[in-house]
C-alpha cells in the first residue's frame, strides 16, 4: 500500500481518501457475510482480505494526515488494548460472567466506561446501518440494558416490522439473516417465473 500510495505508483489507489473509500468497506463487508452464509470458504478468505485491504488501505492515508497521522500498527495496538481492556474475565484474572448475557452487559459497561460522552445505551449505533440491523441492534442494546420500551401504537409497516424485530430477538433469532434467507427463497421462486419455459 505505501508503494500504491507513493509516487510512481497506482494513480487511483493515491487520489482516494476515507470519504472516497467508505463504499467499499461497506461492499466487502457485505461480500463477506454472503460467503459465510453460502459456506463459501473460499469466498470466505478472498473476502477476509478484501476487508483488510480496506484496513490496510484506510490505515495508510490516515498516516498522510498532516495534523493526526496514524498508521496499520497504531490500529492494530488500539486492538489489542481495546480487547485486552474488555475481557477482563480473560486476562485480568477477573471473575467470568456466568453466561452469555452478563457478558455482554459486562462489555457493554466497559464501553460506557471507555466512552463517557455517551449518555445512552443506544449511542454509537451507526444510523447509517440498514434499518433492519440497525433496529435490530437498538433493541439488543435496550434489552441488556434493562431499558423497558413500550412499542410504538400503530399499524403501520415501520411500526409491525419493529415488532418482528423485537420477536425475532425474543426468540434468539437473527432478523437480519432470516430476512436474507427468506428474500433467497423468494428471488429463486420470481427467478424460476421469470425463466422462459424449456
Amino acid at each position: 500500500m505505501d508503494r500504491l500510495r507513493s509516487p510512481g505508483g497506482c494513480p487511483w489507489d493515491a487520489e482516494q481518501t476515507h470519504a472516497s473509500l467508505a463504499p467499499y468497506a461497506l461492499e466487502e463487508a457485505y461480500e463477506l457475510v454472503e460467503a459465510i452464509e453460502h459456506d463459501d470458504r473460499a469466498g470466505l478468505r478472498e473476502e477476509l482480505g478484501d476487508l483488510l485491504l480496506q484496513v490496510v488501505f484506510h490505515a495508510r492515508v490516515a498516516q498522510e494526515d498532516p495534523a493526526d497521522p496514524f498508521d496499520v500498527d497504531d490500529v492494530a495496538g488500539d486492538l489489542v488494548d481495546k480487547l485486552v481492556r474488555r475481557h477482563p474475565h480473560v486476562f485480568a484474572g477477573a471473575d467470568g460472567a456466568a453466561d452469555d448475557e452478563g457478558r455482554h452487559v459486562a462489555w457493554d459497561r466497559l464501553k460506557r466506561q471507555e466512552k463517557p460522552a455517551r449518555a445512552s445505551a443506544l449511542d454509537g449505533v451507526p444510523r447509517a446501518m440498514g434499518a433492519l440491523a440497525r433496529a435490530q441492534k437498538l433493541v439488543a442494546r435496550a434489552d441488556r440494558a434493562g431499558l423497558v420500551v413500550e412499542p410504538p401504537a400503530g399499524e403501520d409497516v415501520g411500526t409491525r416490522l419493529l415488532a418482528l424485530v423485537r420477536e425475532a430477538r425474543a426468540a434468539g433469532l437473527d432478523a437480519e439473516g432470516e430476512l436474507r434467507r427468506a428474500t433467497d427463497t423468494w428471488e429463486a421462486r420470481a427467478r424460476a417465473v421469470e425463466a422462459p419455459p424449456a
